[in-house]
This record gives structure tokens, C-alpha cells and sequence, in this order.
């Protein structure tokens, strides 16, 4: 009975769609996108990089999305780009799970086409997927209605995503997927991240899409000293790892990792400074618990216990989400002696500083369709920043294991790997010295190249 109430909800959504259908404008937008994603656009990266470069083409841009986190200050100072914010949705506790999931995307739905059809009518529109659940259908509804193309790019399947929590067999993953299946052939343009993505999609879906790799952006470089000490100095204020360990620990001119000479103004890195290791997470998943704050902590302090040539550790883990104040819960329970690790939130400008700064990445992205690529990895690179990620398939379009980094399988191996890489630190010998060669030799295109090359053309001239 629960169930009947909404048929006469959902037949008048379905007059309402051909009325508009009906009514729609063709044409227009002339030099208008809108850049959509069902998600948080302080926290969608490329999404921005996207609203930047067609910015930079003088396309007025509308950038759709949840505004929960600050978005890049060039993102917030451009003049052809306008943020558009869609209300967030928090979960609906009515009835069974199944029907508040229903209720959800139907409630989605709605707010996402309003707002879709409340802004400037654009020439395209580009959506980011997944989330494509319910947004790659009310994207074309909307395209249908102002007579713009949609274009998606495809990060990651959301159905596989769906599947790590209720398995690949469950109703609504095949639902998933059918829906992906289906949605996503009206497009009529395709962006992917990799090469494994843009072949399944081909072989799997029968969608012809165009590789994008992710690009690190121009502000992804190594740090200066002077910029390195004056972040370092400002995460001091908050954060223990970042006070120094010699002098007087109120000492104006240093951190744990620079020191500023008081005559000459000299930036120079502190003598006996620990390493400092750079990773992000969202907080979701057991493998930041197991490789960073476990197991891996326990045996780099084996190695040090026993003579090892090792020096201290400051871990920063970067991120934010439902799991984080847990996590740090473990990690103020955890005796460690050698290594310090910090969780930091930082602003958009601040974590291109760090990495920057940083001596090694770790990474722990593992993709629920093995197809998609660590986007934290490309920042890394773009900053010329070894790392150790850990191993899943497609990877190698990105890291080459022992030429700009190490692959690893557990726990284990990448304390062994740390072991190796940080070996007499901070000499510069070793594997370590050469994979950070390796990347300033390496001159990778950045996104404004690659985005030049492969988007402009789909768009045409300015329309």
C-alpha cells in the first residue's frame, strides 16, 4: 500500500517532462556551458580544471554542484565563471531502505532538473560521472529542453562503486548498471581518464569516448624554501609534527623540517629534520587504517628499533570525511615513538604547497572498476614527488614502478619500500634522489595542453 500513493507522483512527472519536451527552446547558449556534477565542487578537481580552461576560452561558465568546500581561488576570481549551487540531500529516514534509496533519486531528480533549468541556456553540458545516478538522465532531459549537447566524463563507473557495498550480484547494482548502460550512449560527446576506461566503455557499453588523462595544473610545482617555511610555520600554530625540535620550541625562525637565518633571511632545511610523508584519503575505506595507521607505523618502528639508518616521520593525511574523527581516534592510541602523523585539512591553496614540500606521496586509492587513475598521484608527479602506490590494474598508465615511484602490494612491502627509499636520508643518493630526477626531467604536458588538444576541438569554435 506504501507503494500506491506514488504512481499518481510519478505519472505527473512524466506529464510534466512532455510539456517541457513539448515547449522546449532549440538553439542558443551561443558560448554558455554548464559544468555539472552531483557532488562537491571544492572537491571535484577536475571538474574545476574544467571550468577554468573553457574560462579561458572566454565561455561563460555555470559550475553546478554542492558548495560544502571552498573551491580554488582561480575557480573563485574568474569573471566567465558563475557557481551554481544545488541543495544537498540528507538521507531520508522514511519507510524501508529500498524506498528511501528510491525516494532519494526521485527528490534529486527534481532539485537537479530545477536547477538545470533555471540558469542561462547553455551550448553544452559537461557532466562528470558518477555520480550518473540520477544526473546523466536529467542532464539529457535538460539538453533536450534547451537543445544543448551533453558531453560526460566518465571517472569511474558509479554501479562498481555501488557494488563494494552490496556486492556485484545485488538488484540495485544491476539496476546500476543497466541505467549507465543505457543513459550514458545519449551523450553525444565522451571524456575518460584512461585508456582501460575509454576500451571497456567501447567494448562493454558501445561508447566511443576520448582519453583525457588527468593533468596536474600549473600551481602543482616544487616549493620554493621560502614558501615551504612560511606553510610550515603556519601549520606549526595547530599541529604538533610541524614545531621545531631543537632551540626553544617558541623560536620564531624554525620549524621541524627549515630554519630562517636571523641575519642573513636564508631559508635552510633544519639539520636532523625528520622525513615527511605526504598522503589524502576520504576516510571511507579500511585501507587507511591498515597501511597507514597499523601496520605499517609498527614495522618502519621495528626497523629504526633494530639500528636502522632511518630518520623520524611526519605522516600528514590529508582529507575529510564521516570516518576521520574515528581514525584519529586510533591514531592518539597508537605508542609510537618515531613517527608523528598529522590530519590537517588544508585550504585549496595550501595542499600544492605541501606536496610540493613534501619528500615522498603514498597513495592508497584502489578503483572499484580497476579503470580509473588516482588524480592525488598526477598532483604528486605535477610537483615532482616520487611515490609508493599501491597496486591495481591500469596503474602502470601512470606510475612506473622503479622509474617515478614504487608499486606494493601490503602492508609489508611498503614498510620495506620506506625502509629502502629513506635509507642515510637526506643524502642525495639513492632511489629516492634519482625517481625526483626522473620527474624534473620528465616535462609532462600540463592540463591546459592536454585539455587544448583533446576538448577544444569537440567544441568547435565558440558557439
Amino acid at each position: 500500500m506504501a507503494g500506491l500513493w506514488m504512481w499518481p507522483l510519478l505519472w505527473a512527472a512524466v506529464m510534466a517532462l512532455l510539456v517541457l519536451l513539448l515547449w522546449r527552446r532549440r538553439g542558443g547558449g551561443k558560448g554558455r556551458v554548464c559544468v555539472a556534477v552531483l557532488g562537491d565542487v571544492g572537491r571535484s578537481p577536475r571538474m574545476q580544471y574544467h571550468a577554468l580552461s573553457l574560462a579561458r576560452h572566454g565561455h561563460e561558465v555555470a559550475l553546478l554542484g554542492y558548495l560544502q568546500t571552498r573551491p580554488h581561488q582561480d575557480v573563485l576570481h574568474s569573471e566567465n565563471i558563475r557557481l551554481v549551487p544545488v541543495a544537498e540531500l540528507r538521507r531520508l529516514r522514511v519507510g524501508p531502505k529500498l524506498f528511501q534509496y528510491v525516494l532519494k533519486v526521485l527528490v534529486q531528480s527534481v532539485q537537479l532538473l530545477y536547477t538545470l533549468l533555471r540558469i542561462d541556456q547553455p551550448s553544452y553540458i559537461l557532466l562528470q560521472n558518477p555520480p550518473g545516478l540520477p544526473s546523466i538522465a536529467v542532464a539529457w532531459v535538460a539538453g533536450l529542453w534547451w537543445g544543448s549537447k551533453l558531453i560526460i566524463d566518465w571517472h569511474n563507473y558509479g554501479y562498481t562503486i555501488m557494488s563494494l557495498s552490496h556486492g556485484r550480484s545485488h538488484p540495485l547494482v544491476l539496476v546500476a548498471k543497466w541505467y549507465e548502460k543505457l543513459f550514458g550512449r545519449l551523450s553525444d560527446y565522451n571524456l575518460c581518464v584512461t585508456d582501460a576506461m575509454r576500451k571497456d566503455l567501447w567494448v562493454n557499453f558501445k561508447i566511443k569516448a576520448v582519453t583525457l588523462y588527468d593533468k596536474p595544473a600549473s600551481y602543482f610545482k616544487e616549493t620554493p624554501f621560502d614558501l615551504q617555511h612560511n606553510l610550515y610555520m603556519k601549520l606549526a600554530k595547530d599541529y604538533e609534527p610541524f614545531k621545531p625540535r631543537c632551540l626553544l620550541p617558541t623560536d620564531p625562525h624554525c620549524s621541524a623540517f627549515t630554519e630562517r637565518d636571523g641575519k642573513s633571511g636564508d631559508v635552510l632545511k633544519a639539520r636532523g629534520r625528520p622525513a615527511l610523508l605526504v598522503s589524502s584519503t576520504s576516510w571511507t575505506g579500511w585501507l587507511s587504517v591498515l597501511f597507514f595507521i597499523s601496520n605499517r607505523a609498527v614495522y618502519y618502528e621495528r626497523f629504526i628499533k633494530e639500528g636502522a639508518k632511518l630518520p623520524a616521520l611526519v605522516c600528514v593525511i590529508t582529507g575529510k570525511g564521516p570516518l576521520k574523527d574515528y581514525y584519529n581516534g586510533l591514531i592518539q592510541k597508537l605508542d609510537l615513538k618515531h613517527i608523528q602523523i598529522c590530519t590537517p585539512w588544508l585550504e585549496a591553496e595550501d595542499y600544492p604547497l605541501l606536496l610540493g614540500s613534501a619528500d615522498l606521496g603514498v597513495c592508497l586509492h584502489k578503483s572499484s572498476s580497476g579503470l580509473d587513475l588516482p588524480m592525488k598521484v598526477v598532483d604528486m608527479f605535477g610537483c615532482c614527488l616520487p611515490v609508493c602506490a599501491i597496486h591495481f590494474e591500469c596503474l602502470h598508465e601512470l606510475v612506473k614502478h622503479n622509474e617515478n615511484g614504487l608499486i606494493f602490494r601490503d602492508s609489508q612491502e611498503l614498510a620495506e619500500q620506506l625502509k629502502m627509499l629513506f635509507w642515510d636520508f637526506p643524502t642525495l643518493e639513492g632511489k629516492l634522489h634519482r625517481f625526483r630526477e626522473n620527474l624534473r626531467a620528465f616535462r609532462q604536458l600540463r592540463w591546459d595542453q592536454s585539455w587544448d588538444q583533446i576538448v577544444l576541438p569537440l567544441l568547435g569554435n565558440k558557439e
